[in-house]
């Protein structure tokens, strides 16, 4: 079962009330938790777990990676 980007968002903030959890796990989910949460605000009918590429892209549409070629 595919998870939803709220379920991530979710888990996220919960990682985050954890004051035992490590500086570096703090600073990586603090910045995932922000893409998610602008990849949700710029696609609100879309509720998939994005990928990492995805939310890159989405950011970044201009990037070579992110260029789509139809033929």
């Amino acid at each position: 079962m595919e998870k939803s980007i709220e379920d991530h968002i979710e888990k996220d903030k919960k990682i985050l009330e954890d004051p035992m959890i490590s500086p570096q796990m703090r600073r990586h989910t603090q910045d995932e938790l922000q893409h998610l949460e602008l990849y949700h605000k710029n696609h609100p009918e879309d509720n998939h777990d994005p990928t990492a590429f995805e939310m890159y892209c989405d950011e970044n549409p201009e990037a070579s990676e992110c260029r789509i070629y139809e033929d």
